[in-house]
Parts: C-alpha cells; sequence; structure tokens
C-alpha cells in the first residue's frame, strides 16, 4: 500500500479521527443533569464520567504513540477504533453511574487513537513546515463537533432519553473503523522496531522533556486546553442551576462559545505563513490569560448574568484556538521518527492535567458555582507563563 499524498478527503478523514474525543464528551454535555436524576447521582459523581474519560484518553496515548512508531499507524488505529465501539456499547447499555464510568473509560482508551494517530499522519504527510497550517484547518472544521454537538444531544437526550447519545457516537465509531480500513493507506516510513522497548520508550520521553521548546509548548497546550474544559465540565451545571437554561438552550450557548475556538483556528490557518507560528502562540496565551482574568474579575466582583460567563469565554476558546495548533506543529516539527511517541506524550499530559481540573472543578461546584472562573483564570494564567517562562524555539535533532 502506497504512502498517502496530501489532499482534502484525507484531511477530512483526519478530522473526523481527531474530533473523535471532543465529540465524545461534547455530544452527551447537555444530558449531564438527566444523568444526575436517572443515577441518583450528585454533580461530583456524574462529573467523573468527562474526567475517567479524559483519564482513559491520556493513558492510552502513552501507548499508541509508540505503538505506531513501532507498527505503523494504520494497524494501531484500527484497534483503537474496535475498542471505541466496545466502550460505546457498553455506554448504552450502562445501569448504574458506576458501570457508566467504567465504560466510559474504555471508550476513552479506545477515543484517543484518533487525536494521537490523526497527528503523527500530518506530520507524516504534510511534513514540518505545513503541519501548523493544516492542523489549525483540523482545528477549524473540528469544532464543528462541539458546536453542533450540545444542540444535537441536548435534542436526543429530550425526545430519546441519554442512552441515545452513546447510540450515536457508536454509530460514528463503525462508520470510521470502515472509512479507515478502505481509505488510509500506512504514512510511516520510518518505523522504529524497538519504540515499545521500555527502557527506549523512557528515554524517548526523557528527552523530550528536556527540550524546553517542547516543554513550553507542551505546558501551554495542556493549561490552555485544561481551561477549556474545565468550562466543558462545569457549564452544564452552571447554566442549568445558576441560570435555568434547559438541554437545548445550553447546547445553543455552549456552541456560541466554541464558535471562538473556530474562529481562533480559522485565523491560525490563515496568518500562520504571514505571522508565524511563535507570535500566534504566544498572542493566543495572552489573550487567554486576560479573557481568563476577566472571567474571574467579574463573578467575584458578583456579575453573574449569563454573558459575564460566556463573553470572557468565547474570547477564552478563541485564544485556545490560536495556541492549540501551533503548539503541537511546533513541537512535533524537530522529531520525524518519533513523531507518535511526541504526539502522545503531548496528549497524555494534556489530558492527565484537564482531568484534575474538571476534577476539581466537579468537587468546587458543589459548594460555589465560582470554581469554574477561578479555573479557568488560573489555566489561562499558567498557560501563559509556561510559555513566556520555559519559551523557545524546540531543538532540531
Amino acid at each position: 500500500m502506497n504512502r498517502p499524498c496530501p489532499s482534502i478527503a484525507l484531511a477530512a478523514l483526519l478530522t473526523t479521527l481527531v474530533a473523535l474525543g471532543p465529540l465524545s464528551t461534547d455530544l452527551y454535555l447537555p444530558a449531564l443533569p438527566t444523568l444526575a436524576r436517572a443515577f441518583a447521582s450528585g454533580a461530583a459523581e456524574v462529573q467523573l464520567t468527562l474526567s475517567v474519560f479524559l483519564a482513559g484518553f491520556a493513558c492510552g496515548q502513552i501507548i499508541y504513540g509508540p505503538l505506531s512508531d513501532r507498527f505503523g499507524r494504520r494497524p494501531v488505529l484500527l484497534a483503537g477504533l474496535v475498542l471505541y465501539c466496545l466502550g460505546s456499547l457498553g455506554c448504552v447499555l450502562s445501569t448504574s453511574i458506576e458501570r457508566l464510568v467504567f465504560a466510559r473509560f474504555v471508550q476513552a482508551l479506545g477515543a484517543c487513537a484518533g487525536p494521537v494517530i490523526g497527528r503523527a499522519v500530518v506530520r507524516d504527510v504534510w511534513g514540518a513546515s505545513e503541519s501548523a497550517r493544516i492542523i489549525a484547518y483540523i482545528g477549524a472544521a473540528m469544532a464543528l463537533a462541539p458546536l453542533f454537538g450540545p444542540t444535537i444531544g441536548g435534542l436526543l437526550t429530550v425526545w430519546l432519553g441519554w442512552q441515545s447519545n452513546f447510540v450515536v457516537l457508536l454509530l460514528i465509531g463503525l462508520v470510521q473503523l470502515v472509512a479507515v480500513g478502505r481509505m488510509l493507506a500506512e504514512s510511516n516510513v520510518h518505523r522504529d522496531p524497538e519504540a515499545t522497548r521500555p527502557d527506549r520508550m523512557i528515554a524517548g520521553f526523557a528527552r523530550l522533556l528536556g527540550d524546553r521548546g517542547y516543554l513550553a509548548c507542551l505546558l501551554c497546550l495542556a493549561f490552555s486546553y485544561s481551561a477549556l474544559f474545565a468550562f466543558i465540565s462545569g457549564s452544564s451545571f452552571v447554566l442549568a442551576d445558576r441560570h435555568g437554561l434547559s438541554p437545548q438552550a445550553f447546547g445553543a450557548c455552549f456552541g456560541l462559545v466554541v464558535a471562538g475556538y473556530l474562529l481562533g483556528s480559522v485565523t491560525s490557518g490563515r496568518l500562520v505563513r504571514r505571522v508565524g507560528s511563535t507570535c500566534l502562540l504566544r498572542y493566543g496565551a495572552w489573550l487567554g490569560a486576560l479573557a481568563g482574568a476577566g472571567m474571574a474579575g467579574l463573578e467575584f466582583a458578583g456579575v453573574r448574568q449569563i454573558w459575564a460567563l460566556l463573553a470572557p469565554m468565547f474570547l477564552c476558546t478563541a485564544a485556545t484556538g490560536l495556541v492549540m495548533p501551533n503548539a503541537i506543529s511546533r513541537a512535533l516539527a524537530p522529531y520525524p521518527a518519533m513523531a507518535g511517541s511526541a504526539s502522545a506524550l503531548m496528549g497524555v499530559v494534556q489530558m492527565g492535567v484537564a482531568a484534575l481540573v474538571g476534577v476539581a472543578v466537579g468537587q468546587g461546584l458543589s459548594a460555589d458555582g465560582s470554581a469554574l472562573a477561578a479555573a479557568v483564570a488560573a489555566c489561562t494564567l499558567l498557560a501563559a507563563l509556561s510559555y513566556e517562562i520555559l519559551g523557545g524555539r524546540p531543538a532540531a535533532r
């Protein structure tokens, strides 16, 4: 099978694979209050279905990256999609919150194959110079999932019950499994037969973490995404409890916020050749920090109208749209022979930090709705400071 060539069709397929993780969380967000009632659980317990998903997402990536460096992208991706379908079926059949949490963990172990291998395929096919632009446009298209996902999920929850969200995810997984099997050729021409040796894996990850430029991009990405995930995990409870929004109205508000990510990603794709990824990454990080500070300032000043949450968060997601593609491309560019491992490590830290932030938000919301604003402000500030303190260009290899 020949190595794939750059094409719109390949970019479209990779977009659906990278979007598998966000879609698996965003689609059922409007159902979280319904799940709490259905299983007689509190906000913290239901929120675990999100945080455990991220934990599984992080754990899986540390394995998929080296596996794809050794055996190739295609077979590892197919195995991950099979696991995702099994986990989605488990979610549909869950009869308790504990079983749903476990099924979500299995679902996440499969879902993470999409982003980690999809980003590596972009590096394989488009190379270092064009990766930022392609990842930005993939991110813009990927934003359609969280843009419309909560709205669709809200309607499904009202009309057919919370299980229907996971039925849809199962069908999406099956379609992707067929599409990858028929359309995706192997892209890894630098296979490393020793990539999965534990000592090689540890040495490779240590080498990456020893690169200040890679570490700067890694932490900036992780904290920027964690700010977004704080909103993802806490917004349904804040908007439903504090503002009394229905699942459908929540979906519309969530879509409005995600439109900011779409704007940031499109802007990045259009400007990266002219402005450069370094400037876009730095500007995005500080835009997020200012927006997060504004959200927290309004919250603690007692301004708790719905606009005081949505307007700053729109700017935060726009900032994330600027940060993510440029952080990913700059981090992976110097490592063509270990793009899978470098992508995996980014995913592990990104999802691991976000999972911890999600748990903190879930616990904080039980006592005070201001936990969401505080988490967003802290994460966006840490994203900007991480890049400024560690900054610099990833070392060429």
